[in-house]
C-alpha cells in the first residue's frame, strides 16, 4: 500500500541514488575518453594494470636491448673491417715471402724486400691496435629480461703478428722466406678462424634484434589491448551516461514535486 510521507522523500533519495552511480559512470568515461586509456587509476583495473605494466617494463628493456646489439654489431663490424685489410696484408707478406725465396733473388733485392714485409708486420699490429684486436675479445651483449637467454655472448681471438705467429718471421735470406711462407700460411689459417668467430657474433647479433624487434611489437600490442580505452565502446557510453543525467535529474525534479503535492490534502 502506498504511503504519503512529507518527512522522507522515498522516490527523491532512490533518483539521487542513481544519478549518483551515473555520474560515477560519467566521470570515468570522459577519462577514459579524455586519456585514451581504460586504466586510469588501479581501481579501474589492478589485475590489469600489473600485467600491462609488466608489459611495459620489457619494452623499455628489449628497446634498450635493441640498442645493446646494435652498439654490438658496430664494434664487430669495426673488427671486422680490420681483419679483412689484415688479410690482405697477409697476402702481401706471403707474395713478398715467395719473391724473396727464389734462388734467382740477390742479396740487394731481398733487403728491399725485407724492409716491406717488417712494414707489413707493424702494420698488422697498428690495425690490431685500432680496432681491439691486441688481446682476445670476450663480452656479453645484454638484450632481455629472460636470464641467460637474454644475453648473447661473443668472443674472438686476437690478430696482431705475434699471435698469428709471425712477429719474429723474416725474409732476408732464401731459408728464412722459405720458413716464413709455412708461418705465414699458418697465420692465414688462424686469422680466418678469428673472422670466422667475429661473423658468426654478427649474425647472432642480427638475429637477436630481429627477434628483439617482434617481441617490442607483440608486447606493445599486448599492452594496449589491456590499458587502452576502446574509443568505440566508450563513445556510445558517453551518449548513455549523458541520456540517463538527464533523465535522472528529471525524475529527481519529479519526486521532489511529490512532496508539495501531498500538501494539497491539508487544504
Amino acid at each position: 500500500m502506498a504511503s504519503f510521507s512529507v518527512v522522507n522523500n522515498i522516490g527523491s533519495v532512490n533518483a539521487q541514488s542513481k544519478l549518483y552511480e551515473t555520474n560515477i559512470g560519467l566521470s570515468r568515461t570522459l577519462a577514459r575518453l579524455s586519456s585514451g586509456l581504460r586504466i586510469n587509476q588501479s581501481g579501474d583495473d589492478a589485475a590489469g594494470l600489473a600485467v600491462a605494466n609488466k608489459f611495459r617494463s620489457d619494452v623499455a628493456i628489449l628497446n634498450v636491448g635493441v640498442r645493446n646489439a646494435n652498439d654490438g654489431l658496430s664494434a664487430l663490424q669495426i673488427a671486422d673491417g680490420a681483419l679483412d685489410n689484415i688479410s690482405r696484408l697477409l697476402d702481401r707478406a706471403a707474395t713478398l715471402a715467395t719473391q724473396s725465396a727464389t734462388g734467382t733473388t740477390t742479396a740487394a733485392s731481398r733487403t728491399v724486400l725485407q724492409e716491406e714485409f717488417a712494414s707489413i708486420l707493424s702494420e698488422i699490429d697498428r690495425e690490431a691496435g685500432i680496432a681491439s684486436l691486441t688481446t682476445a675479445t670476450s663480452y656479453s651483449v645484454y638484450i632481455s629480461n629472460d636470464g641467460s637467454n637474454g644475453t648473447v655472448n661473443v668472443s674472438f681471438g686476437a690478430a696482431t703478428a705475434s699471435t698469428l705467429g709471425i712477429s719474429s718471421a723474416t725474409i732476408a735470406t732464401s731459408a728464412g722466406a722459405s720458413s716464413a711462407i709455412t708461418s705465414l700460411q699458418a697465420a692465414i689459417t688462424a686469422l680466418g678462424s678469428v673472422q670466422g668467430s667475429v661473423g658468426a657474433a654478427q649474425n647472432r647479433l642480427s638475429f637477436a634484434v630481429s627477434i628483439a624487434q617482434s617481441q617490442i611489437v607483440n608486447k606493445t600490442a599486448a599492452q594496449s589491448r589491456i590499458r587502452d580505452a576502446n574509443i568505440a565502446e566508450e563513445s556510445a557510453n558517453l551518449t548513455r551516461f549523458n541520456i540517463l543525467t538527464q533523465s535522472g535529474l528529471a525524475s529527481l525534479s519529479q519526486a521532489n514535486q511529490t512532496t508539495s503535492s501531498v500538501l494539497s490534502l491539508l487544504r
